[in-house]
């Protein structure tokens, strides 16, 4: 099962033309990045209340994680929502996150899915995913595979390593929408080769099985391998089953296969 995301996303200091504002900002955006984040506040602060929209997103995400402050989903809530009713995009989403999670607020999926829904619609890729969680469990919304799919693929073709996950999730294990391992195993590949050791860990299982391939117990081997390395819990368990079924030269050419595959940042995995 797909779990909304637990965190917001996190805090980009980004440069911002903020006209008469611009050099308060850059000397909190200069804190923040140094992690002295009571000067960062100190400089946000005025410009959050006087309506600056980053400030006051970036606020929200100081008080939601913490930083420099005690954590404090009240205060987080409240500047979240000053920036996201402006049309923040990652403000909206971030609201999301609380709604979905009754984080400083009671918990209300309809809530979230309104506020992802804005967001999206401004190409976030974090509430794009996370819509596409909440049409796959039906929270807040009736349950609805394409549409979750649509959205999942928004944020997908953007490389959000989680909504990759999730696609191939829906094209693999998803009751009432149509099983296809080629397509599943084209998404968990994607993600898989960014790092996540659970797509890595469910491709040794694909090329095992041979499910929308022909099986390959090296490249098999290789993955489970990668997920092992990547600190997936049963890796280690998965690639020695299957390595006990293998030749000591094939398990050997796995390893090396592994071995070039992760220092070439999973750029040469064939």
């Amino acid at each position: 099962m797909l779990k909304t995301l637990a965190t917001a996303a996190v805090l980009a200091f980004s440069a911002c033309p903020c006209g008469a504002y611009a050099q308060d900002y850059e000397k909190g955006r200069a804190a923040a990045n140094a992690g002295d984040f009571e000067t960062a506040i100190n400089e946000w602060r005025p410009l959050a209340e006087e309506g600056h929209v980053r400030a006051q997103s970036n606020l929200g995400v100081i008080y939601f994680h913490g930083y420099g402050v005690p954590q404090d989903f009240t205060e987080a809530l409240k500047w979240y929502r000053l920036a996201a009713e402006q049309g923040h995009a990652a403000a909206q989403s971030n609201l999301g996150v609380m709604y979905a999670d009754g984080l400083g607020v009671s918990q209300d999926y309809g809530e979230a899915s309104r506020w992802y829904l804005l967001a999206a619609e401004q190409g976030d890729a974090f509430a794009q995913s996370n819509l596409g969680i909440l049409y796959t469990e039906g929270y807040g919304v009736p349950p609805d595979p394409e549409e979750a799919v649509k959205w999942y693929l928004l944020a997908a073709e953007q490389g959000y390593v989680r909504a990759q996950f999730a696609l191939g999730f829906m094209y693999s294990s998803v009751d009432g929408f149509p099983t296809d391992f080629t397509e599943a195993l084209k998404w968990y590949r994607l993600a898989a080769e960014q790092g996540d050791a659970m797509a890595q860990a469910i491709l040794g299982d694909m090329f095992r099985a041979g499910r929308g391939t022909p099986p390959n117990m090296r490249t098999a081997y290789m993955w489970y391998e990668l997920a092992d390395q990547n600190s997936f819990p049963d890796g280690a368990v998965l690639r020695d089953r299957l390595g006990s079924e293998m030749a000591a030269i094939e398990i050997a050419a796995a390893r090396e296969r592994a071995r070039i595959c992760l220092e070439s940042n999973y750029a040469n995995c064939n």
